[in-house]
């Protein structure tokens, strides 16, 4: 089983979010690591880029596929996560301590994304 912190949001494309003060932390939830498999690049965006909710935020590569990462919530990207440049496997390892990015969002992110109990349901593991 896939492991779903109670203290995130999710999306229907594998994205987490946690509300960070003034900042929303963003990765890729374990159950898309799981599918990826061994992640062997990470392309980070470039920290004061606005993005809006849905747009591609990065792509991910491993030795199976390249996925896209989407933005969860609109605003500007304010922080990467730079050492998953040099080390993009850190995700494989713990894809929750090793956020990808944080954006200031423009909107709300209460009612954005699901439920861990509903991510748990959407994946098929509840």
């Amino acid at each position: 089983m896939s492991q779903v912190p109670e203290d995130l949001r999710y999306t229907k494309t594998h994205e987490w979010m946690k509300a960070d003060g003034a900042a929303v932390t963003v990765g890729i939830t374990d159950f898309a690591q799981k599918q990826l498999t061994d992640i062997v690049y990470i392309d980070l965006p470039k920290v004061g880029v606005s993005k809006k909710e849905g747009e591609v935020l990065l792509t991910v590569e491993s030795v199976k596929s390249a996925e896209d990462v989407f933005t969860p919530v609109s605003g500007e990207i304010t922080a990467v996560n730079s050492s998953l440049s040099d080390n993009p496997e850190l995700i494989n390892k713990d894809s929750y301590s090793n956020w990808i990015v944080k954006i200031k969002p423009t909107e709300d992110i209460k009612s954005k994304g699901m439920s861990p109990d509903e991510y748990r349901k959407f994946i098929g593991e509840n």
